[in-house]
């Protein structure tokens, strides 16, 4: 079978490989399609701090059930699936308490473990999540990175009536801001500094957008809630202009919930955050329920994924896509790998 390796930064070679075959507890998946993510390209780039070389990426994917191990129960051939990618040790003290996707010895398929980028993989069933008939391969190569958004969405609490702003309209913001209204938010206002992304939020049916080189941050919490204000903010884009944003304009006793990852470290006015009693909450990944929900609310047509995807590669040109989303820059959403 073939397998995508990426053996330095930027150079990935495609070697013929051995199929694998499932293990007792296992499935053999035959992968249809993989969504590249913005960490896909840190460890392109050679900047992901937690990757070491040679690495077979891919971690949000599409499949469908080629084969079944000895002990397996209720799946069969010819399923069409995802699966969560977390490799945990069960044993320290997250994992004891249920925290599994913190775990402290975390390892991420297609980072620190292997990934999909081959025509087949094993998993063990305890990972594996059935997608409907109803839904494409694209929407469930798309269920991981709703997850986050789920869980994220489940951090912040009860959204219900609450207005929410979403710093960042790239596939986690504009996810995050979907799942915020499918919870019962009251108005959701997405910001970014690309009117490209701005119009794919537009076009999933978020209506509140503000870009953020034209309107100050003030004017857009006055445009879209007048006096009420906003009480939870997600910073889904990992820059301290953003946090600061959030800390100056949130409501007093409000929620920021930290989904971007900083590539460098921001500078925040913890005595603002002392002053107004701010809540800093952290947020990473997901767990096995927050993928059940995700596929729920993109079947249901809760969360809308079709404007996301920006183009398709095959597998032979997983080079050429990262070529495409270096030269597309913000113009660029969700790039599919198919197989």
């Amino acid at each position: 079978m073939r397998q995508a390796v990426m053996t330095e930064p930027g150079k990935i070679e495609l070697r013929e490989v051995p199929k694998p075959s499932a293990g007792s507890g296992e499935v053999l998946l035959h992968i249809r399609r993989i969504g590249v993510c913005g960490s896909d390209i840190h460890v392109n780039h050679g900047l992901h701090p937690f990757t070491s070389y040679p690495v077979v990426q891919g971690h949000e994917f599409a499949a469908v059930v080629e084969d079944v191990g000895e002990g397996v129960e209720g799946v069969s051939a010819g399923m069409k699936v995802t699966a969560r990618p977390q490799v945990v040790c069960g044993a320290c003290a997250p994992c004891r308490r249920g925290d599994y996707h913190i775990c402290d010895v975390l390892k991420v398929e297609g980072f620190q473990a292997p990934g999909v980028a081959q025509d087949y993989f094993t998993t063990s069933t305890d990972k594996l999540v059935p997608l409907p008939d109803s839904m494409t391969l694209e929407q469930g190569a798309l269920v991981e990175p709703t997850s986050v958004a789920v869980h994220a969405a489940n951090r912040a609490g009860d959204l219900e009536g609450k207005n929410v702003v979403v710093f960042g309209a790239g596939p986690i913001g504009n996810l995050i801001a979907q799942v915020a209204k499918s919870r019962g938010a009251g108005k959701v206002l997405i910001r970014d500094l690309s009117d490209y992304r701005l119009d794919i939020a537009r076009q999933c049916g978020l209506e509140h957008i503000s870009n953020a080189r034209t309107e100050a941050m003030t004017d857009g919490k006055k445009r879209v809630f007048g006096d009420e204000g906003y009480s939870v903010a997600f910073e889904a884009a990992g820059v301290e202009a953003t946090m600061a944003d959030a800390v100056d304009t949130i409501e007093k006793g409000g929620t920021i919930m930290v989904v971007g990852v900083f590539g460098e470290k921001p500078r925040i006015d913890m005595a603002v955050v002392g002053d107004r009693e701010l809540n800093l909450i952290g947020t990473l990944m997901y767990k096995h329920e927050d993928y059940e929900k995700a596929v729920e609310l993109i079947a249901r047509g809760e969360v809308i994924t079709d404007p996301l995807v920006t183009k398709h590669f095959p597998l032979e040109e997983y080079e050429a896509a990262y070529a495409f989303i270096d030269k597309q820059g913000d113009k660029i959403l969700k790039v599919m790998i198919d197989l």
